[in-house]
């Protein structure tokens, strides 16, 4: 009886908050953004795509849209927003924010309060007209964030529960009963980064009709300017000589972590991809679900970011190049996280009891100095800063690393809101307290990245898991493939850091073994119980030790390559990917001998080769 009463009072709630003269705004559905930027990072955690007033402590220019009011009188405003420092520190938030209505701005800060994502009640307001021009008003330049805004008749806040706020939502966008734009390919790719982009065109040079589907605006996952990781590895290396060449097509020319944007090329990489006539490539789409049949993939939906219009994907074969694994994931495909034990491995650098610890992420970051001195607001919100644990530097790149000991998934914003925390108040201190604020006196904060570089999270199972030992080893498998040459790299908080930081450090060290380029097998490309599914990048069949040497990025790209190449091999036979390492990997190798890219072209990738065996027997 209980429940049925709370029922029909949840319909209740529904049928007043779903009132047509109430006015529900997407954040990122903003027609002009001015200087905020559009977070999709965390929308399978916190439901949706946010925008943020990302300025490095300087205010952003106001984002702005015109929207309609069905009825004049008076609305009650909340705004969906998360202060942000609330993990770390008890009380009003940096990320503050005005929302105005016309000409009239709401007295109530929104952004600083609470300490989760919720529903902020802003006042009330008298609307006179039927159009009005709504502006996010950014006070700090300390990312404030937005997810959407309600405008109600009646003092009723839409639900907070994930899950019933999105079907709320839905009905607010009119997307509940809207039909997929349904579209079929040979081959769909999931994942635009380096991987992701390597294996789409290696599939639609075969002839496969391919679709790229990635979650960015921009392609090159780490190596784009959102994140500004540069390649590393080798290419061109035996027994398959000829793959890697497709990075020579659109590899930047220049290396170096967190530089100037356009070190990374992003035009390049998008003309590249755009150029090859078999890929429909779709950029700010959200893989959301995934039909089976059984072990089988049948098709996958996308949501766009901005507009929330899903499309469906029909295709043979799948690959995920998302770096998380989240195709794989939503597929149920087998995955590992965290570090397996001696037990299990018998490896030597796996740990004698298994965690839940990964690599970190980076923030990266960068001053330039000015010709006058440029001030910096304090910046005080739970971490205490003195002249010992200090960073007296001027740019932060990979060694910036944050959130080895939580889950890489479940709690990413936190981990990236703690790489942007330490910044500022580093910065802070640096700038307004420390004995060095003379030598700081001339620097600003020229960039700061808001996507975070991810090193390590799901790791999906194949019909073979890689281990240190068949690297170290050297052993030889039949099926090998694409050469990782990267040592064994694997980071660990700086003991230093820890002094001051226990379980929050924020600056890593390496530990590094050195191998010989060693081919990958094939068992590791593909998901030991999806039939149809594909995997490249860091997201590959290798346990944690392992992947300290296949995670770098010429190398997931060669990867990636090669299962475009048995993509085409696959659709040729109307075979699974298991099926090729059975009964037709010698097609496979064909193709492997002559690489998906272009021959004779000049080897433009030679920095951040890495430390090798190879050079240290001359060979």
């Amino acid at each position: 009886m209980k429940k049925y009463v709370l029922f029909i009072l949840y319909l209740l709630f529904i049928s007043l908050s779903l009132d047509s003269s109430n006015v529900w705004v997407e954040a990122e559905r903003f027609s002009n953004k001015g200087g905020w930027v559009v977070d999709q990072q965390f929308m399978d955690q916190m439901g949706s795509p946010y925008l943020m007033a990302h300025g490095f402590g300087s205010p952003v220019a106001d984002a702005k849209t015109r929207i309609f009011f069905p009825k004049k009188g008076w609305y009650y405003v909340y705004v969906r927003t998360f202060n942000w420092t609330s993990p770390w520190y008890n009380g009003k938030g940096p990320g503050m924010f005005q929302l105005k209505v016309g000409n009239i701005s709401l007295k109530e800060a929104a952004g600083c309060i609470g300490n989760d994502w919720c529903w902020q009640y802003l006042g009330c307001i008298k609307i006179s007209n039927s159009f009005n021009t709504v502006s996010l008003h950014d006070m700090t330049g300390f990312d404030g964030r937005c997810d959407a805004i309600y405008f109600s008749t009646n003092r009723i806040p839409p639900p907070s529960k994930k899950s019933e706020l999105d079907l709320f939502r839905k009905a607010k966008l009119s997307l509940l009963h809207k039909s997929c734009n349904i579209k079929k390919y040979d081959f769909v790719v999931v994942g635009g980064g380096i991987a992701g982009m390597c294996a789409a065109v290696a599939a639609a040079r075969q002839g496969l009709k391919v679709a790229l589907v990635h979650d960015r605006p921009i392609l090159g996952g780490n190596n784009s300017s959102e994140v500004r990781v540069h390649l590393g590895g080798r290419i061109n290396l035996a027994p398959y000589q000829n793959l890697g060449n497709l990075i020579k097509e659109f590899g930047p020319v220049r290396g170096g972590n967190a530089q100037p944007g356009n070190f990374y090329q992003d035009s390049t990489k998008l003309d590249w991809v755009m150029h090859e006539k078999n890929i429909s490539l779709f950029l700010n789409m959200h893989v959301i679900g995934v039909n089976m049949n059984g072990k089988h993939i049948n098709d996958i939906i996308a949501s766009n970011i901005e507009t929330g219009q899903e499309t469906k994907f029909e295709a043979k074969l799948f690959s995920d190049c998302t770096g998380d694994g989240n195709l794989g994931f939503l597929a149920g495909a087998n995955y590992m996280m965290g570090r397996e034990s001696k037990q299990m491995t018998h490896e030597n650098r796996a740990v004698d009891m298994a965690d839940s610890i990964t690599l970190g992420a980076s923030v990266q970051w960068y001053s330039k100095k000015e010709d006058i001195q440029t001030p910096f607001p304090v910046f005080e919100y739970g971490l205490n800063f003195t002249e010992e644990n200090k960073q007296a530097v001027d740019k932060g790149e990979w060694t910036w690393e944050t959130g080895m000991n939580i889950n890489q998934i479940t709690k990413a914003e936190t981990i990236r809101d703690y790489g942007l925390l330490v910044i500022y108040s580093n910065w802070s201190f640096l700038k307004n307290r420390s004995e060095l604020k003379s030598k700081y006196a001339n620097y600003t904060l020229d960039w700061v990245a808001y996507v975070m570089g991810k090193r390590e999270s799901r790791r999906l199972i194949g019909d073979y898991i890689l281990n240190e030992n068949d690297i170290e080893g050297n052993k030889i498998f039949p099926d090998g493939t694409a050469c990782t040459s990267w040592t064994i790299d694997l980071h660990n908080p700086d003991p230093i850091n820890s002094k001051f930081f226990l379980n929050h450090e924020f600056i890593a060290v390496t530990k590094q073994t050195l191998i010989y380029p060693y081919p990958i097998p094939y068992r590791c490309l593909y998901s030991s119980n999806i039939d149809n599914l594909f995997m490249a990048g860091r997201n590959i069949s290798a346990t944690h030790v392992a992947l300290g040497s296949t995670r770098v990025m010429r190398t997931t790209g060669m990867l990636g390559e090669v299962v475009g190449l048995a993509a085409s091999v696959c659709v040729k036979h109307n075979a699974n990917p298991r099926e090729i390492y059975k009964r037709y990997f010698n097609d496979l190798v064909l193709l492997m001998r002559e690489g998906a890219g272009k021959k004779g072209l000049k080897n433009n990738q030679t920095y951040n080769k890495g430390a090798s065996l190879m050079d240290k027997s001359g060979q």
